[in-house]
């Protein structure tokens, strides 16, 4: 069977993919609000997956909170190696930002053998210390028990995001993580329900740095 590729040059590729999420969008019905539309298309590009047009929920002004806080040199903290490998770290450093993970830290191992939790809610108890009070952007994309313990932190003060990126992707305890950060006050853009990763934990943190620039 002979199939006929479509003659797209290389620069052109990523260009052409947005006309065609833009087109298929409009024959389903779904207008993005403008400052909301780079994010949505951003991680359908990521995906394949159109659900996220209707299962991302952003709190009122996240996507100006997120820009502001990146554009001041915030820290981007993720759960995973994997969303850290996919940030944008160049355009970050030209914000004068940095990406951090501590998830493979033997510190962060020990803290979490020793008080019976996973390493992923000590990667944030670690990154509250580090921080020290500074404001960052969180972007969790695999890790229900991530998201849980920064809301227990943020909620005592020890943390202060400036935005959540909560999309763990997964059924144990994801769904119930994912609705503490919808019911609370903390900035946040969130995926609804059970789909999520680390890809789009990092396409979301990537939709914000490409806005700047």
């Amino acid at each position: 069977m002979k199939v006929q590729l479509e003659r797209v040059l290389p620069q052109e590729i990523e260009q052409r993919s947005m006309e065609l999420i833009q087109q298929e969008l409009d024959a389903r019905g779904i207008t993005l609000p403008p400052q909301l539309a780079p994010v949505v298309k951003r991680v359908i590009h990521t995906t394949a997956d159109f659900d996220y047009a209707r299962n991302l929920a952003f709190s009122p002004q996240a996507v100006e909170l997120g820009l502001a806080a990146l554009k001041a040199g915030a820290t981007v903290v993720t759960d995973t190696q994997m969303a850290h490998a996919g940030v944008n770290k160049r355009a970050l450093a030209r914000l004068g930002g940095e990406a951090l993970c501590f998830m493979s830290d033997p510190d962060v191992a020990a803290q979490a053998a020793q008080a019976g939790s996973t390493r992923a809610a000590a990667s944030i108890e670690k990154a509250a210390r580090v921080l020290g009070g500074r404001p960052a952007v969180f972007a969790i994309g695999n890790a229900p028990t991530a998201l849980a313990r920064l809301y227990e932190l943020a909620e005592e003060g020890a943390l202060q995001p400036a935005l959540v990126i909560g999309v763990p992707v997964g059924f144990v305890n994801v769904v119930e993580a994912k609705e503490l950060i919808l019911q609370s006050r903390l900035p946040h853009i969130v995926a609804r329900g059970r789909k999520g990763g680390s890809n789009v934990a990092a396409a979301i943190v990537n939709a914000l740095l490409y806005r700047l620039g």
